[in-house]
């Protein structure tokens, strides 16, 4: 039995926060810097202009209501110029914003691949047992929204959270030194209460909005299960029932959607609120200095030329904030899984394996999934280069175990696996990936073409070596039959050819590979029995030159195997040829005469 799934403990904000900068400030890569500066200085001068650009519009209203120094023609010279010039400041604050996109666009696109590459990377050297108990749709969901995370977060953090501070404390001192503190205290005042409020309901709708994203991640698993399980879902004619426990997932996602759509409401509404109350309280000290002579036209429509462009961002805060806090969570989320330790790892400066002869030795070697259930309990056998060595042996008994830790897709618990004398352990990952081919029971297939899936086997193959590898698969033949021969889709996970074809395609890929040890696990037990012996026929040619581990079925199979091992519990019971293992009378002699009888009153 399995461990449970994993806990991805989600990172905190900070931590997220600080794994995020150093894709901003990456040493080493001066052209990255210089960008962030550039964009940076262009977002100052950005607001440098736009913040002056209601002081030239209270000129230009002055002069036109006469309060400006200038008279006649002179005047009207002066109105005109001042317009184009307030016309001139909004067209430079947009074009300043804009640079600033530009120049920083290739440093958040870099960043965003990098982090999607590092996590792509780090899922593929977790542990079979993590995938095993890990759900693919919730998995690939939480990759989507912490990538989109991540480009929200460099967007909107670096390029709107900061250009809105600087604004604001930038109109603060200016109503100071030109209007009086009491007009930045109310500035002041307004600001920290909406930005409190802001920051307390979105905390709120945070754990609303956590609950809506856990609910679109299940509905979104369940309906990739049940794709990716199509033809048992028709078999059991169970699309209503799999439509029902679709919408119930929905449904639990309406609900929360609901309540984030309302506290959205509610958000608004009181952020509405502040805002307009500290823009009317403002208005009326402007419009009684007006009245009193202490202020003009200008002055009193300078103010709300500033009021009103503090509070279109103010608006934009409640929203990006949100985001930014959503993003963070879903960011989270991602760094989490990406602090999920490898449970199989390489030791530092670890060698590549060296495979000499192919001689594969299992000493003692003792497995568990679970401390609780042990799956191999000191097994011990070497198989001698060249030999073919068959596992047979009851559902549990360990086979299929054995193939994957000699695969190391985990590390014994005791013991030592070896091959060539080396110990599996001190030697890369990928190196013995490199060495053993295998051929497993179902072949899954990239929904590509089979000239692509056989191709896979090896990197940069030729067309010729692919072909050969077909022909020694006896499958050339069937393919040049299709009318798009070795172009032909064969659909998702292979969908679209037959079991027997399908394990063609993955015996020519493994030949292709052309690895010197071979693990062959349970390759035919699926298929009919006239596929059975043909592709028998390619196994047994595939294996010559090869050290060969099969996991068996059934017996006919592997009687010309040159050692049989039985097992039983996770122990060898039985261990010789086939013709000494019928003369033994014991356990592999008893299955022997079980399917030998089956297969007869099947025959009859």
């Amino acid at each position: 039995m399995f461990d449970p799934a994993p806990k991805d403990a989600p990172a905190t904000g900070f931590q997220t926060m600080a794994r995020v900068v150093p894709y901003l400030w990456p040493p080493g890569e001066a052209w990255v810097k210089r960008r962030v500066v550039g964009a940076l200085l262009l977002l100052v001068m950005a607001k440098i202009v736009s913040v002056s650009t209601p002081a030239i519009y209270k000129q230009a209203v002055d002069a036109l209501a006469g309060e400006s120094p200038d008279t006649g023609t002179l005047l009207g010279l002066a109105a005109v110029g001042l317009t184009i010039a307030y016309g001139v400041a909004r067209l430079m604050t947009v074009a300043f914003q804009e640079m600033r996109d530009a120049v920083f666009v290739r440093v958040g696109q870099r960043a965003l691949r990098q982090l999607a590459l590092e996590t792509f990377t780090h899922i593929h050297r977790l542990s079979l047992r993590y995938h095993i108990t890990r759900k693919t749709g919730g998995l690939s969901r939480i990759i989507e929204r912490g990538v989109k995370g991540v480009d929200f977060l460099l967007r909107f953090m670096l390029l709107s959270i900061g250009p809105l501070i600087l604004e604001l404390s930038m109109v603060s001192i200016i109503f100071a030194l030109v209007f009086g503190w009491q007009y930045a205290a109310v500035v002041v005042v307004v600001i920290s209460i909406y930005v409190a409020f802001t920051f307390k309901v979105t905390e709120w709708r945070v754990a609303i909005r956590r609950e809506m994203n856990a609910q679109d991640t299940d509905a979104n698993q369940k309906a990739i299960d049940s794709l990716l399980n199509y033809e048992t879902v028709k078999y059991f004619n169970a699309e209503a029932m799999e439509a029902q426990r679709y919408d119930n997932a929905m449904q639990r996602y309406e609900v929360a959607a609901v309540k984030t759509g309302l506290s959205l409401a509610f958000l608004n509404l009181g952020q509405a609120f502040l805002i307009t109350t500290g823009l009317v309280i403002v208005m009326v000290m402007a419009a009684r200095g007006v009245q009193a002579g202490q202020l003009t036209v200008g002055d009193f429509v300078m103010v709300n030329a500033y009021m009103i462009q503090i509070t279109m961002p103010l608006n934009f805060l409640g929203t990006v904030y949100r985001e930014i806090r959503q993003a963070l969570v879903d960011m989270g989320e991602m760094f989490g899984l990406l602090g999920q330790p490898a449970e199989v790892t390489d030791k530092p400066g670890a060698p590549d394996l060296a495979v000499r002869q192919g001689e594969v030795t299992f000493d003692a070697v003792r497995f568990d999934y679970d401390p609780t259930r042990p799956i191999l309990k000191g097994v011990s056998f070497t198989v001698a280069p060249g030999q073919r060595v068959a596992l047979v042996g009851p559902s549990g008994s360990g086979k299929s175990t054995i193939g994957r830790l000699l695969f190391r897709f985990y590390d014994v618990t005791s013991g030592a696996i070896r091959i060539d004398g080396q110990d599996l352990r001190d030697v890369t990952q990928t190196s013995i990936h490199g060495q053993i081919g295998v051929v497993p029971q179902d072949t899954v297939l990239f929904n590509d073409t089979v000239y692509y899936n056989i191709a896979y086997g090896r990197a940069g193959a030729t067309r010729e070596e692919v072909e050969a590898a077909a022909k020694a698969a006896r499958i050339h033949d069937f393919i040049m039959s299709l009318p798009e021969g070795y172009e032909t889709t064969v659909g998702e996970r292979g969908l679209k050819l037959s079991g027997g074809e399908k394990q063609r395609v993955g015996i020519a890929r493994t030949l292709l590979k052309n690895p010197p040890i071979l693990i062959l696990d349970e390759a035919t037990s699926a298929l009919d029995t006239q596929t059975e012996r043909d592709i028998q026929d390619s196994l047994l040619l595939m294996g010559k030159g090869r050290s060969v581990i099969t996991i068996a079925h059934r017996l006919s199979t592997i009687a010309d195997a040159d050692q049989i091992i039985v097992l039983e519990a996770g122990e060898i019971v039985e261990q010789g040829t086939h013709e000494a293992l019928l003369a033994n009378g014991g356990r592999y002699a008893a299955m022997w005469a079980r399917q030998s009888a089956e297969e007869e009153e099947e025959a009859a």
